[in-house]
């Protein structure tokens, strides 16, 4: 099993800055490809962020210049930086890796979801 522990979430105010975490255990052997998604309220699941495991990032539009997705491997972690917030990027947070893992006897690349961290930013 893979486990993925979301941080860094919080309240804060338009301009401010957050970075989230995505932290993922078990017995893995490689990260692949890594994605952010949000959610606002009444709103479609919208993918804000991805990079792939040779480091290529690609960023929606709403976000793009605003927000870096990164990767630390070593600590099978990755991040999303968030800079001048505006409240439209009020949403729950997802973190989704495809972990190559070790589960039971066998090898599987396992498509893993954090719990969701929220971000309010307020006006």
């Amino acid at each position: 099993q893979v486990q993925l522990v979301e941080s860094g979430g919080g309240l804060v105010q338009a301009g401010g800055s957050l970075r989230l975490s995505c932290a993922a255990s078990g017995r893995i052997v490689s990260i692949r490809d890594v994605s952010w998604v949000r959610q606002a309220p009444g709103k479609e699941r919208e993918l804000v962020a991805a990079i792939t495991s040779g480091a290529i990032a690609n960023y929606a539009d709403s976000v793009k210049g605003r927000f870096t997705i990164s990767r630390d491997n070593a600590k099978n972690t990755v991040y999303l930086q968030m800079n001048s917030l505006n409240p439209e990027d009020t949403a729950v947070y997802y973190c989704n890796l495809k972990v190559a893992a070790v589960v039971g006897p066998v090898f599987e690349v396992v498509d893993s979801w954090g719990q969701g961290t929220q971000v309010t930013v307020s006006s």
